[in-house]
C-alpha cells in the first residue's frame, strides 16, 4: 500500500485520542485554558455526564477576532512566546485541545476582548469550522462542547454511566480549585447539586471547602526550601488515612500531576506512620524554575520529568517527617465526632415492633428521650469500642484523679474500662486512651532513639528458645539475621524449619518470642529487593514494638496511668499507633453537653 498524506480531518480525530479521553478530559483543557487567560470566576456546566452538554463559562481576558479564527487550528496558541519548550510558564502549551475536541464533537466559543466593540462566534462540528460572527457576551469566554464523540462513534462505548463521568469531572475542578484558591469556581450539572467554591486568600481554608471539615480540622502546615526548589502545602495527620491514594493532591509549578516519583516521596515520608495498605490526606504544591522540570511528557499533561528527581525527592520526605513530628502529638478530631455520632437519636419502631412507651420490658441498650426519639449506638462507630463481652471484674476501676496532673493536655486518670481503655480528666473534658495502642507507640519511639544512640540492649536467654516455623520463613528470617540483630534479636539457623532465639531485646521485657518470631516472617514474605532497608527496619521496629507493649486486658495501676499519659506528652508522634489509629479520642465538655441537649 503506498504511503500517503491523511486528511486533516483524521489527523485531528486521531490527536483527539491523545487529548480527549473522557468529557473530565475536555473540563480540563477549557478550565485551563481560563486559568491562563486570567479569570477569576469560572462555571462549568454538564448534563448527561458531559457527554450531551459541557459549557464552561470564565470573565479573562477573551480572545480578539483574528485569534478567535486561528484558536481551533492545530498547533496555533498564543501560551509560548517564543520556541522554548523549557520555559512554560503556563497550563497550556500544545495548542492541540480546541481543534481536537472540534474533530469529535460539536464546539462553540463566544468570546470578548476589552478591545472588540462586541463579541464574536464561531462553531467546528466535527471538524468542520464555520465562518466568525458578532455575537453577544460581556468580557470573557464561552465555550461550549455538544454531542462528544458524537463524530467517532466506537468512543462512546468506552464511556462510563453519567454518574461516573460527572464523578470525574467533579474531581478534575477540584484539583484545579485547589490549586487556584483566588479564583471561584461553580459545577453545576442535572447529575449533582451545584457547587461553589468562593475566591479565598488561604489556601488552608480552600482545601477545607474542596477536602472537607475534617482535613482542615486535622491538617497541618509543610513548608521547606532547598536550591530553587520550594515544598509548602497542608498534609492529614495519619489517623486520618484512606485505603488507596486518590486523597493525594500533588501540583508542580500550580499543575495538577499524578507523578510516581511524588507519590513515592509521600509513601517514604509516612511509612514510619502508616501501614502499607493506609494511604495519607494531603496537598503538596511543588514550585520549581520552569527550566528544571519537563512537563512536556504526555498529552494530558499530567506527567512531569524532574532535572533534579532526587532533590525534589529528598525535600518533600524532609518537609513531611519535619511536619510530621511538629504534629506528632495531635490525634484526629475524627475520633471524638464518631463518638458523638454513636449516640444519635434513632426514630421509634413501627407497630409491630418494640414500643417503650406500651411495653414495661425495655431491651438491653435502649433509653427514651424526649421527643419519643431512642438514643442508641450506631453500629459503625460502636465496632470501633468492641472488646467482647463485659467480664464481671472488668467494667469499670475507678479512683479519685491526681489534681495537679488535671492541667496537663492528656490530664490526670480517673478509671480504667474493661481493662483496656484509660479515662483522663482534663479541665475542660475528658480524653479515652486505648493502653496498647498508645504503649506501643512509646515503645517504637524508644527503640528507635535507642538505634540512632548506641544500639539496643540485649538480655541473654539462660535457655535459648527454638521455634518451628515454616521452611521459607525459617530461611528468610537467617538471612535477615544481621538487621535483627541491630534491635537486639539475637538468632541463628537450628536446621530445616527452626530458629534458636538466643538473646532478645531488653527493652521488650517478657515477650512471646514464638508470635514475635512468626510475625516478622510474615512481613518479610512481604519484602522484595527493591525495598529500602529504612523500610525494613521500621517494620522490624513497629513489630517488636506491639509484641513488647501493653497488652488489652491487663489491669493498671493509677500510677501506672498518669506514668502512661505523661510520657505519650513527651513521646513524638504519640497521637497515633504504629498502624495509623489514634492513640486516644478527646471529648470536650461541649460534646459531652450536646448528648444530654444541653446546647
Amino acid at each position: 500500500m503506498p504511503v500517503r498524506q491523511l486528511p486533516e480531518t483524521v489527523v485531528n480525530r486521531i490527536a483527539a485520542g491523545e487529548v480527549v479521553e473522557r468529557p473530565a478530559s475536555v473540563v480540563k483543557e477549557l478550565v485551563e485554558n481560563a486559568l491562563d487567560a486570567g479569570a477569576t470566576r469560572i462555571d462549568v456546566l454538564t448534563d448527561g455526564g458531559g457527554r450531551r452538554l459541557i459549557r464552561v463559562t470564565d470573565d479573562g481576558e477573551g480572545m480578539m477576532r483574528a485569534d478567535l479564527e486561528l484558536a481551533v487550528e492545530r498547533h496555533a496558541t498564543s501560551k509560548l512566546d517564543a520556541d522554548d519548550l523549557l520555559a512554560i510558564k503556563t497550563l497550556g502549551f500544545r495548542g492541540e485541545a480546541l481543534p481536537s475536541i472540534g474533530a469529535v464533537a460539536r464546539l462553540t466559543i463566544a468570546t470578548r476582548h476589552k478591545r472588540e466593540p462586541h463579541a464574536w462566534t464561531l462553531t467546528v462540528d466535527a471538524g468542520e469550522k464555520s465562518a466568525v460572527k458578532p455575537a453577544a457576551l460581556s468580557q470573557g469566554t464561552m465555550v461550549e462542547v455538544r454531542d462528544l464523540f458524537y463524530a467517532t462513534p466506537a468512543r462512546l462505548k468506552f464511556l462510563k454511566t453519567d454518574r461516573s463521568e460527572a464523578e470525574a469531572v467533579r474531581e478534575v475542578v477540584r484539583r484545579l480549585a485547589m490549586s487556584r484558591p483566588d479564583v471561584a469556581f461553580t459545577l453545576a450539572g442535572e447529575e449533582r447539586a451545584p457547587v461553589t467554591w468562593g475566591p479565598s486568600a488561604d489556601n488552608l481554608a480552600r482545601l477545607g471547602d474542596v477536602l472537607g471539615a475534617d482535613f482542615r480540622a486535622n491538617a497541618f502546615a509543610v513548608a521547606a526550601e532547598r536550591e530553587g526548589v520550594r515544598v509548602e502545602g497542608f498534609a492529614g495527620l495519619p489517623t486520618l488515612s484512606r485505603a488507596n491514594s486518590l486523597g493525594q493532591y500533588l501540583f508542580v509549578n500550580g499543575r495538577p500531576v499524578r507523578d510516581k516519583l511524588l507519590f513515592g516521596a509521600v509513601r517514604a515520608a509516612y511509612a514510619d506512620y502508616l501501614p502499607r495498605d493506609r494511604h495519607p490526606v494531603l496537598a503538596l504544591f511543588v514550585t520549581v524554575e520552569a527550566r528544571e522540570v519537563d512537563v512536556n511528557v504526555h498529552p494530558a499533561k499530567t506527567e512531569v520529568r524532574f532535572r533534579d528527581g532526587a532533590l525534589v525527592r529528598g525535600l518533600i520526605v524532609r518537609a513531611l517527617k519535619e511536619a510530621l513530628t511538629r504534629a506528632g502529638s495531635r490525634a484526629a478530631t475524627t475520633g471524638g465526632g464518631a463518638t458523638i455520632a454513636a449516640f444519635r437519636p434513632a426514630a421509634i419502631p413501627r407497630r409491630g415492633t418494640y414500643d417503650w412507651r406500651r411495653s414495661p420490658a425495655r431491651p438491653a441498650g435502649f433509653a427514651p428521650s424526649r421527643g419519643g426519639a431512642v438514643l442508641g449506638f450506631a453500629e459503625a462507630a460502636q465496632a470501633a469500642f468492641d472488646v467482647g463481652e463485659p467480664s464481671a471484674d472488668a467494667a469499670i476501676a475507678s479512683f479519685e484523679p491526681a489534681a495537679d496532673q488535671i492541667e496537663r493536655p492528656l490530664g490526670a486518670a480517673r478509671a480504667q474500662v474493661h481493662e483496656t481503655y484509660i479515662v483522663a480528666q482534663t479541665r475542660d473534658g475528658l480524653v479515652i486512651v486505648d493502653q496498647h495502642a498508645a504503649h506501643e507507640r512509646i515503645v517504637y519511639e524508644r527503640l528507635k532513639a535507642a538505634i540512632a544512640a548506641s544500639g539496643v540492649a540485649r538480655q541473654i536467654l539462660l535457655i535459648p528458645e527454638i521455634v518451628e516455623l515454616d521452611e521459607a520463613d525459617a530461611a528468610r528470617l537467617v538471612a535477615r539475621a544481621g538487621d535483627l540483630a541491630l534491635f537486639g534479636l539475637i538468632i541463628e539457623d537450628f536446621g530445616p524449619g527452626a530458629v534458636a532465639v538466643r538473646e532478645t531485646p531488653s527493652l521488650l521485657g517478657e515477650v512471646d518470642v514464638r508470635g514475635l518470631l512468626r510475625d516478622l516472617a510474615e512481613h518479610m514474605a512481604e519484602w522484595d529487593d527493591e525495598l529500602p532497608l529504612e523500610r525494613r527496619l521500621l517494620h522490624v521496629s513497629a513489630t517488636m514494638a506491639c509484641h513488647g507493649s501493653v497488652r488489652a486486658g491487663r489491669r493498671l495501676k493509677p500510677d501506672e496511668m498518669n506514668a502512661l499519659l505523661r510520657e505519650m506528652e513527651a513521646v513524638p508522634n504519640s497521637g497515633q499507633c504504629n498502624h495509623g489509629r489514634p492513640t486516644y479520642v478527646e471529648l470536650k465538655l461541649t460534646d459531652i453537653e450536646r448528648l444530654f441537649g444541653r446546647r
